[in-house]
């Protein structure tokens, strides 16, 4: 007996509409935590024998430079993961961040101001007159800093003009600005969160909210969220006691990256010629590590990461 054509025609279509539909829920799920992870990749060291490690922050090449807190040095990590010293009687310099100018912003706490290093590792002084931890430079050239002991955050306008922008977080720590440069997130290092402020044209502050709430470790009551970075994705990246918290845009931890050692973890930054390693400052030690992901530099033009699916 024939099949009539009819029937084979009908049997087709079906086909193509649920191999269609099957295709068009994949394409919807969220992204699973282990899509980060690079098969037979893990934290590799990079430098040793320092007192303190921090403020790592990539340039347009990938290049990335470190602080050593006690010992007053800059250091540089080549693309070949060799490492040589940028900078010697740096002040305390802790964070770092380059700007559009192509300068080396650092957060020099010993002389109590902000200064500019240029590719011979000459100094400028930016601003004076004021105690920083971390810093970030926006695609314009102004600054956001961090200043925990007096639990505030400042502004540095294209004048060079300083003011204080938020009050009253416990430990301001790590700031980092959003991809599309519309929100200032700042860390605090004694609660659970990290919190979220619009930024206003004239670079003021507004709609101050706890955002991303971050997993505390039984017997803490803190998460020790300190330094923060971007992937193009939008998803933010939390050093805390637990390792690498990965939030996604609609601030829920999707993932932890364990910590390499079990030291405090200071901050983390992408680099690398693809912007595809995310490079650790772990106390004595620097670390990177391969990732399905690519990292975002403020200094570049601001966009918009992929809208988030829930």
């Amino acid at each position: 007996m024939k099949t009539p054509a009819i029937f084979i025609a009908s049997m087709k279509l079906v086909l193509m509409v649920t191999f269609a539909l099957a295709i068009s829920s994949q394409a919807q799920q969220p992204p699973r935590p282990t899509d980060l992870l690079v098969a037979g990749e893990g934290w590799n060291s990079l430098s040793e024998g320092h007192k303190f490690t921090e403020g790592p922050a990539a340039d347009a090449e990938g290049i990335v430079y470190f602080t050593d807190i006690p010992n007053n040095r800059i250091h540089r990590i080549a693309l070949d993961g060799k490492v040589t010293v940028f900078a010697e009687n740096t002040s305390g310099s802790n964070g770092l961040m380059f700007g559009p100018d192509g300068l080396l912003y650092a957060c020099q706490n010993g002389t109590k101001r902000i200064v500019a290093y240029d590719k011979e590792a000459k100094e400028k002084v930016i601003v004076e007159g004021i105690e920083s931890n971390d810093i970030a430079v926006s695609h314009t050239g102004t600054l956001y800093v961090t200043d925990p002991n007096n639990k505030q955050v400042w502004f540095i306008n294209a004048k060079r003009e300083k003011t204080v922008v938020d009050k009253g977080l416990g430990f301001p720590n790590g700031v980092r600005l959003t991809p599309d440069q519309s929100l200032l997130l700042v860390a605090d290092s004694r609660s659970q969160y990290v919190y979220s402020y619009h930024i206003e044209p004239d670079g003021s502050l507004t709609s101050k909210q706890p955002f991303f709430q971050l997993i505390i470790p039984d017997g803490k009551t803190d998460s020790g969220a300190d330094g923060m970075t971007f992937d193009r994705k939008g998803n933010l990246y939390v050093t805390t006691h637990l390792g690498v918290q990965v939030c996604d845009q609609a601030g829920r931890v999707i993932t932890i990256l364990t910590k390499p050692q079990n030291k405090w973890l200071a901050n983390a930054v992408f680099g690398g010629s693809e912007m595809n390693y995310l490079y650790l400052t772990c106390s004595d030690k620097v670390y990177r590590r391969k990732l399905n992901a690519k990292g975002v530099l403020s200094f570049q033009p601001p966009f918009l990461p992929p809208q988030p699916r829930l």
